[in-house]
């Protein structure tokens, strides 16, 4: 009688089988034909990243390898000396130490500016998309053009600055001919190229912060200033960890304003490293040594991104 279930729940069993076998393989082709139809749609924007991404990295990483020869073709193997040539090179690390600079002069200030603009910005009173035109109204603003305006601005003789500096008695400044502030002037105008960018992202943060959190706040009694720094803050800490992350690494990729304004110049003090690049590639023609200071480029920006999600991702509140 034990036998009987086992017996007869046997054949079910092995009928059961082939029906499996036959719905797997009816679904084979159809999940072939997905994943056909996937890589079709994804073929575009592959052949794209393929092109301008994936190729210039192999041919960067290949040329870091090797030396050229005035006209830029490759000459010879060289294996690590262009990188031991960059560490061991003074130039490279001053270059270094202005992208540092450069980098600490214009992301918090420009992070703090567009932070005030967008919560004074916020409120929802008459006139106010004006404002919150004018403010983002650098983001259409090429570098180009931006530098161009401001180099009109900081001319030394006929610019605007000099001129309101004479109106009060004062003597003209070299603005982009001074070595002691001309990193602080090109700084102070890619404070300006980027402050639309940062201010449509922060008060986007802003305008995401539900309005029943600031009624709770003003039932409690709390202040403007107290809720702006204990529940706005946090509230909108990942818009900002956002903006601080982009900002970095646009800093350190800084480059157009630096060849039209400066040159790198004067006294190599505007020689940030993305200029540097330029130079040995594109007017020295060693593009072995250009190559592998894009390449340490590449590897700082990379540590430094991840040394801020390792320390300020713990900061940040998501909801």
């Amino acid at each position: 009688m034990s036998l009987m279930p086992k017996d007869i729940g046997m054949p079910s069993a092995v009928a059961s089988r082939p029906r499996r076998i036959s719905r797997i393989r009816s679904l084979n082709p159809l999940r072939w034909k997905e994943n056909l139809l996937a890589y079709l749609f994804m073929a575009p924007s592959l052949l794209l990243f393929g092109i301008f991404l994936f190729y210039p990295l192999v041919k960067s990483i290949y040329l870091s390898l090797h030396l050229t020869d005035p006209r830029g073709r490759v000459a010879e193997f060289a294996g690590l000396d262009n990188y031991q040539e960059l560490l061991t090179s003074d130039k490279f690390y001053q270059s270094l130490k202005v992208t540092f600079s450069f980098t600490l002069l214009t992301v918090p200030t420009c992070l703090v500016i567009a932070l005030l603009l967008a919560a004074l910005s916020h409120n929802k009173l008459r006139g106010m998309r004006a404002f919150q035109f004018v403010f983002s109204l650098p983001i259409a603003i090429s570098v180009g053009t931006g530098s161009v305006i401001w180099m009109m601005l900081y001319h030394p003789s006929v610019g605007v600055l000099n001129y309101v500096l004479s109106l009060f008695g004062m003597a003209p400044v070299g603005w982009l001919t001074d070595p002691a502030v001309a990193l602080l002037s090109v700084s102070f105008m890619t404070v300006w190229m980027n402050l639309g960018f940062n201010y449509i992202v922060l008060l986007s943060g802003l305008q995401g912060v539900p309005e029943e959190i600031y009624d709770s706040a003003k039932i409690d009694g709390s202040g403007p200033i107290r809720t702006f720094v204990q529940l706005t803050l946090p509230l909108i800490s990942p818009t900002l960890f956002f903006s601080a992350i982009v900002s970095v690494i646009g800093a350190f990729q800084t480059f157009g304003q630096m060849h039209i304004l400066t040159r790198g110049g004067p006294m190599n003090t505007t020689d940030v490293v993305v200029y540097n690049i330029y130079q040995d590639a594109f007017v020295n023609f060693r593009f072995g040594i250009g190559s592998a200071q894009a390449l340490l480029l590449f590897a700082f920006i990379l540590v430094l991104t991840l040394i801020q999600f390792k320390f300020f991702e713990k900061k940040v509140h998501y909801q």
